[in-house]
């Protein structure tokens, strides 16, 4: 059937029977709008929670490193510097290693932003202009 015999059919048919099909058209496309909106959130927060991951192995791997290399350093180095320097220098090492990890835990979190469906917000707006279209080719 082409389009012109369906623009046909439609001006034959009673506007009470259109807008019952209209309302029905309009109830799934929002059901199926939702469920992509679902979809999407889901897929976003697994990529969150990744991030969120890492922030926590950050901060344990650098309590356990803290914990097992500091003695074993501070003594290596100890042998030839001072105590405090020895220690002092051991701390900077694992300060810019936690600062590596920290910053890709949140490279991770930024890539799930913005948290929005944006997939979903462009198929409603194409769906309200094919509804104002359709609202349009009916009027004729």
């Amino acid at each position: 059937m082409t389009t012109h015999q369906q623009d046909g059919d439609l001006r034959e048919r009673p506007i009470g029977e259109l807008l019952k099909q209209l309302s029905n058209e309009t109830t799934t496309l929002v059901k199926q709008e939702l469920d992509l909106a679902k979809a999407e959130m889901a897929q976003k927060g697994q990529q969150a929670g990744k991030g969120a991951g890492m922030f926590g192995g950050a901060g344990i791997l650098g309590f356990l490193a803290l914990a097992a290399l500091t003695a074993a350093l501070i003594m290596a180095i100890d042998k030839a510097t001072a105590n405090w320097l020895a220690a002092l220098i051991v701390a900077a090492v694992y300060a810019a290693i936690a600062g590596i990890l920290a910053l890709q835990g949140r490279n991770k979190v930024r890539e799930a932003v913005p948290p929005a469906p944006e997939q979903t917000v462009e198929s409603v707006k194409e769906d309200v202009q094919w509804a104002k279209t359709r609202t349009q080719s009916a009027r004729r």
